[in-house]
């Protein structure tokens, strides 16, 4: 059964920096590529950041591109997003996420995501 648990949500100030964390089991973690998508208070699922299984191509939303960054440590099952200069628009629940068959998949009703995490730009 695949698990995902999100980490690293918090308070944050516009202009600040986030680091979240999803530790992942029940799958083969190297072999699946994954995602992290958000949700705002009041709209739909976002599809925000997707990594290959290797680690080697990562891929962004306009709206975070050179903002943020997604990595993974498969060595530890671990997923990461570096978020940097971030704006109040940000505020959302963050999600680690991935698909099924472990294909890179970019609309975020498909897949399967953890808990999330709450991060809140605010002054």
């Amino acid at each position: 059964e695949v698990q995902l648990v999100e980490s690293g949500g918090d308070l944050v100030q516009p202009g600040g920096s986030l680091r979240l964390s999803c530790a992942a089991s029940g799958f083969t973690f190297s072999s699946y590529s994954m995602s992290w998508v958000r949700q705002a208070p009041g709209k739909g699922l976002e599809w925000v950041s997707g990594i290959l299984s290797s680690g080697r191509s990562t891929y962004y939303a306009e709206s975070v591109k050179g903002r943020f960054t997604i990595s993974r440590d498969n060595a530890k099952n671990t997923l990461y997003l570096q978020m940097n200069s971030l704006k109040t628009e940000d505020t959302a629940v963050y999600y680690c996420a991935t698909y099924y068959s472990g294909a890179l998949v970019t609309d975020p009703s498909q897949l399967l995501r953890g808990q999330g995490t709450q991060v809140t730009v605010s002054s």
